[in-house]
């Protein structure tokens, strides 16, 4: 088998006859400073890091040239950090991939476009170098240190499926991960893998819904995804920063789970690499065994299809007599 090609050479112990197809998938998990050249340099010895480990398929987390502006309300400043793509970060990335030879996820980049919107836009590179395409963010929150809304505008890509040489994926960002129709939809494109590109932590900003009731939100966070990979029969990757930036603590716990939620790895709350090979025959076997895809009732589904009907806000001049 030439270097990087997927081991299809392999019987498969899951009942079926498909053969395994071996791939090792790498996540960088890295803190991040102001300056972009700084965590530009750092991706790339963490990458080179993970390709020594042996992966073929690497992922950066979300917008992971900066810090994360997005926790205070709309800040002028931050739009100096915005570029095109193709720009200077895809570039770096696209040089960074064609030397590994490695399917790179480049985390997601502050995107500007020609006629003047901005969206968290992920770049996906082939090991040739080539962009294979991108993916817009598609839900932006709005909250107590996410403020994402006063920067990014809702994406407009919709869901994509890449054809890789090392496996079919799709690339979903951050708050997307709590929605089961972006991850439904990448399963019934063919995805095998949905990576996450993340920034999630934690702030004094955010009070608990009830007091009296623990919130751990990465056991939600984590739980979440692994619904995903368990309800779609794939693997899922979610890759966090780590750190403290202003008041917000970064986590990291980034993880790879497959179809049948194993947890496959799960980081700390530190800078590292995580690595693990990912049997890319195992997600055709378990939808063909569980049937969660071909035993979809769509006709019964229109109501995923509307907006959400939330009772009308009563205001103080609704019942004066005024009209």
């Amino acid at each position: 088998m030439s270097p990087g090609n997927i081991d299809s050479g392999v019987k498969s112990d899951h009942h079926s006859p498909v053969e395994k197809r071996i791939v090792t998938v790498g996540l960088v998990q890295m803190s991040m400073q102001d300056s972009a050249e700084a965590n530009l340099v750092k991706a790339e010895k963490m990458v080179a890091e993970a390709v020594a480990k042996g992966a073929k398929i690497v992922a950066l987390p979300e917008l992971f040239a900066t810090p994360y502006f997005c926790q205070t309300p709309r800040n002028a400043a931050a739009f100096a950090r915005s570029e095109p793509i193709p720009g200077p970060t895809s570039a770096r990335l696209a040089a960074l991939a064609k030397k590994h030879q490695i399917v790179l996820v480049g985390g997601s980049i502050f995107e500007k476009t020609s006629d003047g919107k901005f969206y968290n836009t992920a770049c996906i590179f082939g090991p040739d170098g080539s962009m294979l395409g991108t993916y817009r963010k598609t839900h932006i929150p709005h909250d107590p240190a996410f403020y994402e809304q006063d920067y990014f505008a809702p994406g407009d890509t919709g869901v994509r499926v890449f054809a890789t040489p090392y496996g079919k994926i799709a690339v979903l960002i951050c708050y997307d991960q709590w929605f089961p129709e972006a991850a439904r939809i990448a399963a019934l494109k063919g995805a095998e893998i949905i990576f996450y590109p993340t920034a999630i932590a934690t702030s004094p900003e955010i009070a608990p819904v009830d007091s009296a009731i623990p919130e751990d939100w990465d056991k939600m966070w984590t739980a979440a995804q692994v619904g995903h990979a368990t309800a779609n029969s794939i693997y899922i990757a979610a890759v966090n920063r780590v750190g403290d930036e202003c008041d917000m603590h970064f986590w990291g716990g980034s993880f790879i789970a497959d179809p049948g939620a194993n947890m496959l790895i799960k980081g700390d709350d530190t800078e590292q690499v995580l690595v693990a090979a990912c049997d890319l025959s195992y997600p055709k076997k378990m939808q063909e065994a569980w049937r969660f895809l071909t035993e979809r009732r769509p006709e019964m589904y229109s109501p995923l299809t509307q907006p959400l009907q939330q009772p009308r806000p009563q205001h103080i001049h609704d019942d004066d007599g005024d009209g």
